[in-house]
């Protein structure tokens, strides 16, 4: 008997395989405001009770939603999280000796076994919740128990009725309940961190819809803030949630990279942002030619009237002429002659970055300089982050700096931009990262994009991983689209939106289809905005941006391609054609997309819909209404021809409506 707590041989259930929880409940699963969290778990061998207890952290009270029998050992109930910040569950169980009463009763009286000391048991039990309970409820309990004893024309109907069973489970024996020994978390977002479309931009390079550039004393005027502002108005029209900046911070001029990433910098060469800090200041300045910290709030201002957030980099690194140097040059890896270590991803060299050091034995003094940078930023009202390299800094760091951020603003959103091995990806995101890059530019075909995104929707990975599908980015110019065209921008732009949520594209890059890379084999965009002023004629006719406003407006008006919970994929008998399918969970919106992966050539053939699992009755024909083109067309159950010509439109996406 050691080691036994009184009452503990009284506890006879087990609970077991509690899902969702991350890591034995070391991590928190995510959702956003308004969702419904959804709990099962397993028990033993009676006939139980199961509660769902649940709270807002700092509550004193645990609110306590029944859970309902689904099969086999499965218990399932659900609670909603209404409020930004941290809530946590657990379940507590009990053999339930009511309803094991009640189903040995109906048992012995199918056998036609004598019951008549039964009853006497049953009012017992339903005396004792009555004690158990308050008000009215005390009263009609008592009576229950008495027709139980003595009615014998209404205790059956009684002792199985709804009335009777509500206010049993309302009440329950807990002297001897089984508590599961976790407390599991969730952390609630604000809806952008689930449906969101970002669209990338560099404040420095001008946007103009002339066909040519305007120079001021030779050279390109650089873009400031108040140019901004009028271009969020076209980024707005487009149908964007978040423009994202990449660092808006002074740049050094100490091993400032020019034209293409060249060690030489001509002197008009602007530099590339990521090397932060000058003379004028750096991860709290902005850039003298961009404005000034209240151009920069004003744009802010007029960014949250257009419907817009404006989302900032947050890269932890300094260019050699960052003031951090001068003061903290602690912060920084040393060689064995005392000077800095530059930053390297072998075989590329960044001359012009000093990475910090976080095994400096200094390392709290670092931490809390770059949680100050986040709530000054937060401050000017900044509420979205980007992070660049997460995956190359501590992950108690992220940990640390994320929960105590959203700890005082649960608000705030950080986008992991980490190019690294799946396990590093998924174990940031488990630390704290509201969304997270993904493989997506690198899957092409419809093995890879099937496997990959039913690994990120249809695991556990969907409860705490949120993938952010970038078709390009500055760093990343694909040979899918650098051979494919414009088709292939459209064809992935199309993928990216609707097979996630959560989608960007760095533009105006994306929309004008800039494929050249700056060697063969290279990712790396030939002339890169990283390193220079742009002239972006965002007027031109071949622009895209048609494409990209229809599909953003589609995406607003049909709740399906807002979640990725019920992504599907369904078969085709050409590999050259990807099907799959999304829909609300009462089926009043489905939608079907349809895309052709190849770039150069008209693709054809039957896809086969498991219409079952899209609320259809097989036995009568549907509807299915193009949204790219108007178009619709009447199907007959499960296998349906589709043709695709890439160099019109490479893609349908269909409504589903069947009256």
């Amino acid at each position: 008997m050691h080691g036994l707590s009184p009452g503990s041989g009284f506890k006879r259930v087990v609970i077991s395989r509690v899902y969702p929880e991350i890591d034995g409940g070391r991590f928190p699963i995510k959702r956003v405001v308004g969702d419904r969290v959804a709990v099962e778990a397993a028990d033993g061998h009676d006939e139980l009770s199961a509660q769902l207890l649940y709270r807002k952290d700092g509550a004193p009270d645990w609110q306590v939603v029944p859970m309902v029998h689904v099969g086999n050992d499965r218990w399932r109930a659900e609670f909603p999280v209404d409020e930004l910040g941290r809530y946590c569950y657990t379940v507590r169980a009990q053999v339930d000796r009511f309803r094991t009463w009640r189903r040995d009763l109906r048992r012995r009286l199918d056998a036609g076994q004598d019951v008549a000391a039964e009853w006497a048991v049953g009012a017992e039990l339903v005396e004792a919740a009555a004690e158990r309970a308050g008000g009215p409820d005390r009263h009609r309990l008592r009576q229950l128990a008495r027709i139980l004893r003595t009615d014998p024309s209404a205790r059956l109907n009684t002792a199985f009725g709804q009335e009777l069973d509500r206010l049993m489970t309302t009440y329950p024996d807990l002297e001897s309940a089984t508590v599961y020994g976790k407390e599991l978390p969730v952390t609630v977002d604000p809806p952008l961190a689930r449906f969101s479309a970002w669209y990338e931009m560099f404040p420095r390079s001008v946007w103009s819809t002339d066909p040519e550039p305007h120079f001021v004393d030779g050279r390109l005027r650089h873009g400031t803030f108040r140019d901004c502002e009028v271009r969020l108005e076209y980024i707005a029209a487009l149908g964007f949630d978040i423009v994202y900046f990449p660092p808006i911070h002074p740049i050094g001029h100490t091993g400032r990279k020019g034209r293409n990433n060249s060690l030489a910098a001509g002197p008009n060469d602007p530099g590339s942002p990521w090397a932060i800090g000058a003379a004028e200041g750096g991860h709290t300045a902005v850039h003298p030619a961009l404005g000034t910290l209240e151009d920069f709030r004003r744009l802010l201002a007029k960014a949250r009237a257009l419907g817009l957030e404006v989302a900032l980099d947050l890269a932890f690194q300094c260019s050699p002429d960052h003031p951090y140097v001068r003061e903290h040059p602690e912060w920084f890896r040393h060689r064995p002659d005392g000077t800095i270590r530059y930053a390297e991803n072998p075989p590329k060299k960044y001359e012009d970055i000093y990475p910090f050091d976080f095994e400096t034995p200094c390392w709290t003094t670092l931490w809390a300089e770059l949680k100050k940078i986040v709530k000054f930023w937060i401050d000017q009202g900044v509420r979205i982050f980007r992070v660049d390299n997460p995956h190359t800094k501590p992950f108690a760091f992220w940990e640390w700096l994320i929960n105590g951020v959203k700890a005082e603003y649960p608000d705030v959103i950080f986008l992991s931009e980490a190019f690294t091995r799946p396990k590093v990806m998924y174990h940031l995101a488990k630390v704290g990262f509201t969304q997270s890059y993904t493989y997506f530019a690198w899957r092409n075909t419809r093995a890879e994009l099937t496997d990959y995104l039913t690994e990120l929707t249809r695991t556990e990975v969907q409860e705490y991983f949120r993938p952010n599908l970038w078709p390009n980015t500055p760093d990343i110019l694909t040979e899918y689209l650098q051979k494919g065209g414009r088709p292939a921008f459209m064809a992935r732009f199309i993928l990216a939106a609707t097979l996630s949520s959560s989608y960007g594209i760095y533009g105006p890059a994306f929309e004008l289809c800039v494929n050249a890379p700056r060697e063969p084999g290279s990712e790396e965009y030939l002339n890169s905005e990283k390193y220079e002023l742009k002239y972006w004629q965002v007027g031109d006719p071949a622009s895209l941006r048609r494409l990209i406003a229809r599909v953003n407006t589609i995406r607003r008006e049909n709740p399906a391609l807002q979640s990725n919970d019920s992504l599907r994929f369904h078969p085709s008998e050409n590999d050259q054609l990807i099907c799959y399918s999304k829909h609300t969970p009462d089926f009043r919106n489905v939608i079907v997309v349809v895309v052709n992966l190849d770039p150069h050539n008209v693709q054809a053939g039957i896809v086969d819909l498991q219409i079952h699992e899209l609320g259809l009755d097989p036995g009568r024909p549907f509807l299915v209404h193009d949204l790219l083109t108007g178009a619709s067309y009447t199907w007959h159950g499960w296998r349906n021809y589709v043709e695709l010509d890439p160099q019109l439109i490479p893609a349908h996406i269909f409504r589903v409506e069947q009256p």
